[in-house]
């Protein structure tokens, strides 16, 4: 905020850098894109999410399972990574849909063209879903089923029943979805960059791209990122008050029976409409990356004499700067992921017993950044480490502190949750004993925290390896990630390549994932989602 209020040169006080960023018609058509942008992403999530949240939490819908697990597969998939696998589908004539229409009908051209408006709010769409998902069903997994019992006892159908009583109890936690859902949209880069900028039109996190061309115009950049700042902080609070308000979910009989619906036939049909969606988002963007991946030409498909490893191996061993960006993603990731589980810890302790005055105030910042766009965070990062005397940009230490920053809130959240599991009763016996209050922590809370703790470890580090709009900005030539190479890439046009990187980046997520399930649990990630 300050910067944008700063000139360049002197630092004095102006607001020559407000009309500069909005003094151009197409500086607002962007801010107005990524308005309508999050309007009808949300709107299509809503559409996507609410028939299967339902479906799963209340019907006696098949795979209910699988389809959860499904979901988490969309959820942990990069949205920059699944509009690289829509580029194969149905890019303009080249892609897979396309070109099997136009065999098909022998057309000209395509039906479908990735590069356009509703293009990209169809991507995003299908990688957003899972927030509006995890809200409803978590919410519908506590309502019991007495109101709808008594809506059927009245003579209300299945449909009718859903649509004007079932919705309606767990409308506030909808609405927190809605929110995180806009929210999410309006501040994403990786999508729009792949998608709009070959399309010919901008959105703000794309503008704001061109603010940090040369010549680098921060001042101006932040000045244009502050509406986007206000909008989150706002719709955050809102966000805050209605989620505050899960009474009103309690209260229509919360511990109560909760009554599977029979769907009979059409459980078949809301399974069907489950997997059309869940292909969108998982299994068809997944199949166009891994024929790509194993590719020579991808265009050629699955041909025996077109599959090699080459890819792979030119990526991880012959390029110039790929195979780096591999080690730096991990890298940069797991020493942000030590940091926040070190500052988290400490201050939830703090805050929790009280040790120091106004440590409230420190749980505070530490979930501040959650209010904060990457992109903004990262604008903010630039503005206060690039110039002398800390001149950081570029380097590996901007890098880490920004992602230590940005995902600070998951951290402090996971730590602040076990600690107040913990009696603080069990630390007196030890200090009851001899032993000071650092034993008590190391010999009693740890252990007793193990779990909590590398649920945590893993929740800050899977989005590390791949976050985006923070790395975007604040990268050099020696600290690319790989999230920054694929945009790299994307740029070159070598799919091939492009997708061996991203399927690379999948697989190691998946593993993550994976290992987390094993350590933690089998619902680590969503059920620490909700929280």
């Amino acid at each position: 905020m300050l910067t944008s209020l700063e000139t360049a040169d002197t630092g004095e006080f102006t607001l020559k850098n407000y009309v500069v960023a909005y003094g151009r018609p197409r500086y607002l058509q962007a801010l107005w894109n990524s308005l309508s942008l999050g309007v009808c992403v949300t709107l299509l999530c809503l559409i996507f999410a609410l028939p299967i949240a339902w479906a799963v939490s209340r019907t006696d819908m098949p795979g209910k399972g699988i389809i959860r697990l499904s979901v988490l597969g969309a959820f942990i998939t990069p949205p920059y990574l699944g509009a690289i696998g829509w580029i194969l589908l149905a890019g303009p004539n080249a892609g897979w849909l396309n070109k099997f229409w136009m065999g098909l009908t022998g057309a000209d051209q395509g039906l479908f063209n990735i590069y356009s408006f509703p293009g990209l709010t169809f991507i995003i769409a299908i990688y957003s879903f899972p927030y509006l998902f995890i809200f409803t069903s978590s919410a519908l997994d506590v309502v019991s089923s007495e109101m709808e019992d008594a809506a059927n006892i009245l003579g209300a159908g299945t449909v009718r029943t859903m649509l004007r009583v079932t919705l309606p109890m767990v409308m506030p936690a909808i609405l927190g979805g809605v929110i995180v859902t806009f929210l999410e949209t309006i501040a994403l880069f990786g999508s729009p960059a792949l998608i709009a900028i070959p399309a010919r039109f901008n959105v703000v996190t794309t503008q704001l791209l061109q603010f940090f061309s040369a010549p680098v115009r921060s001042e101006v950049a932040a000045a244009y990122a502050v509406p986007l700042l206000l909008i989150t902080v706002v719709l955050f609070l809102v966000q805050r008050r209605l989620t505050s308000r899960r009474g009103f979910v309690a209260l229509t009989g919360k511990g109560g029976e909760r009554r599977t619906i029979m769907l009979g036939r059409w459980r078949w049909v809301m399974l069907s409409y489950t997997v059309m969606i869940l292909s969108f988002s998982v299994l068809m963007p997944y199949a166009a990356l891994s024929q790509a991946a194993l590719a020579k030409a991808w265009g050629r498909g699955w041909a025996i004499d077109n599959l090699t490893l080459h890819n792979f191996y030119y990526l991880l061993f012959q390029h110039e700067t790929a195979g780096r960006s591999v080690l730096n993603s991990f890298m940069y990731a797991g020493s942000a992921a030590f940091l926040v589980l070190g500052l988290s810890l400490s201050i939830a302790y703090i805050v929790a017993r009280r040790l120091l005055p106004f440590a409230s105030v420190l749980g505070f910042l530490c979930m501040a950044p959650f209010v904060v766009p990457g992109i903004v965070l990262a604008i903010a990062f630039y503005a206060a480490y690039a110039p002398p005397p800390f001149a950081l940009y570029g380097t590996a230490l901007i890098l880490i502190l920004a992602f230590t920053t940005r995902f600070l809130p998951i951290g402090f959240a996971n730590a602040s949750a076990a600690i107040r599991s913990i009696n603080p009763e069990m630390e007196e016996a030890v200090r009851i004993l001899g032993g000071g209050r650092l034993l008590a922590v190391h010999k009693v809370m740890l252990p007793l925290m193990k779990r909590s703790l590398i649920g945590a470890w893993l929740l800050v580090f899977i989005p590390a390896t791949r976050e985006l709009s923070t790395a975007m900005f604040l990268y050099g030539p020696k600290t690319r990630t790989m999230s920054v190479m694929l945009l790299d890439l994307s740029e070159e046009g070598n799919f091939e390549q492009l997708a061996a990187l991203g399927f690379m980046l999948l697989v190691a997520t998946i593993v993550i994932v994976g290992v987390g399930f094993r350590l933690v649990g089998s619902d680590f990630m969503l059920r620490r989602s909700r929280s």
